[in-house]
């Protein structure tokens, strides 16, 4: 496949697996056997880790985006510089819903082969994230 093809099929990833919560195209577009390299802890193996993550992102932010700020390719690798943006609707990692508008940047470099994302290292600013949920809590 053509780095714009590659480019596409992970465009296509986060718009209909992450931003539109289509788990019915994690087969599609992920490979039987992909790795999640920086799976949280308990994460399961394949494709069904990411129908975890994306279950647990979108539960705790229904309206969940990702936007993407960067894309960049090169043989079989893209590599994705993002900000996912939500409202905290539902718990996440064990704080409770707080209402607060949050935005999270991240990288994330994925390896495409035959159509199908393969593996992935995704690098999220979690510290942050958690820092905007919990700043301030308890009245402010």
């Amino acid at each position: 496949m053509s780095i714009e093809e590659n480019k596409a099929v992970y465009r296509r990833f986060l718009e209909e697996v992450f931003n539109q919560g289509r788990l019915d195209l994690v087969d599609e577009l992920l490979a039987p056997d992909y790795v999640f390299h920086d799976a949280p802890p308990g994460t399961p193996a394949g494709p069904e880790a990411i129908r975890q993550v994306v279950t647990m992102f979108r539960t705790a932010f229904p309206d969940l985006h990702i936007d993407i700020e960067a894309m960049v390719a090169e043989g079989d690798t893209v590599v994705v510089r993002a900000t996912t943006r939500g409202t905290h609707r539902g718990p996440l990692l064990g704080v409770a819903p707080t209402g607060r508008r949050v935005a999270m940047a991240g990288l994330t470099m994925v390896t495409v082969r035959n159509g199908r994302v393969v593996e992935s290292w995704v690098k999220n600013d979690v510290a942050g994230l958690m820092r905007q949920l919990t700043e301030g809590a308890g009245g402010n």
